[in-house]
């Protein structure tokens, strides 16, 4: 690699490279006019199947397994590849244009919620469901939420880019984030060990980890599943694998995905329970 020298005042000429390089800026705001769509239901959810966002469609689809009919909900795509998340209405809902964000319209005024954790919060709260009644279980529930919130952006923003996404290879950043994923592992494994789940049951918290490291053992994140040794990890993997064996969490998987191979597996949009009987890629391809 060869050595940079940083200047002394750094400014914005080139593209950083890279995989999404041509979204990345150090500026905010919008790039351009666009109304949001808005769907039956009050819950209207803008968003991408990454983990961020399919962390939200989890809950949501969880939540109406459970009985909660208030949850149903409009999942539109929000496409981060050709900048869609720049488009005025999703920065009057989220500043940050980062996905998930959600406009909740059951109330006399909307109620705009961005960042994941916040809108798993809201929505946990607001039915009731998925976090822990013992003050004790709460409290270590949230500490969890928070670690995932703290830790997640070392493994996709560090180790994902370096590994996968960077327009090449270098051996000191990857070793760096490489470092830092396994030892978030070990945490987890640790606790795992003597637990079931992160905070006494399963939770708001077990569904955010588990959209990005439980996913990570899985293989399903920067084909790095051996170069991690996930397998080391067998508390994890225990974990990981009896989340995803609930039917729910495949629904939550499907919503909003424009990628990968399976195309039964892709729900580009998510108005209505049937939706994933009738309206996944693999259907569409047929009529």
């Amino acid at each position: 690699m060869t050595e940079y020298t940083p200047p002394k005042v750094w400014t914005w000429d080139s593209a950083s490279g890279g995989r999404f390089a041509s979204i990345n800026r150090p500026i905010a705001g919008a790039t351009h006019d666009h109304e949001l769509p808005v769907g039956k239901h009050p819950l209207q959810l803008y968003s991408l199947a990454t983990p961020n966002g399919v962390k939200v469609t989890v809950l949501l689809e969880e939540l109406l397994a459970a009985g909660h009919t208030g949850a149903e909900y409009d999942a539109w795509i929000i496409d981060i590849s050709e900048g869609a998340q720049f488009g005025s209405g999703f920065v009057e809902i989220n500043p940050n244009s980062k996905i998930p964000a959600l406009m909740d319209r059951s109330g006399d005024t909307p109620q705009r919620v961005f960042e994941s954790a916040s809108i798993m919060m809201h929505l946990a709260e607001k039915f009731d469901a998925f976090i822990p009644k013992a003050p004790a279980d709460r409290t270590e529930m949230y500490s969890w939420l928070f670690w995932q919130m703290g830790s997640a952006p070392y493994l996709g923003g560090g180790f994902g880019h370096f590994y996968a996404y960077a327009p090449e290879k270098w051996e000191y950043p990857i070793n760096r984030f490489a470092m830092e994923a396994k030892r978030q592992l070990d945490v987890m494994d640790r606790h795992l060990a003597d637990n079931e789940w992160f905070a006494g049951e399963y939770s708001i918290a077990d569904m955010a980890i588990w959209a990005w490291y439980g996913q990570l053992v899985l293989g399903r994140l920067y084909s790095a599943a051996e170069f991690l040794d996930v397998a080391s990890y067998k508390n994890v993997l225990r974990w990981a694998e009896t989340i995803d064996a609930r039917p729910a969490v495949t629904r939550g998987r499907m919503v909003n995905r424009a990628f990968g191979d399976d195309l039964s597996m892709q729900l580009h949009e998510r108005h209505d329970a049937s939706d994933f009987e009738t309206k996944t890629q693999d259907k569409i391809a047929k009529e």
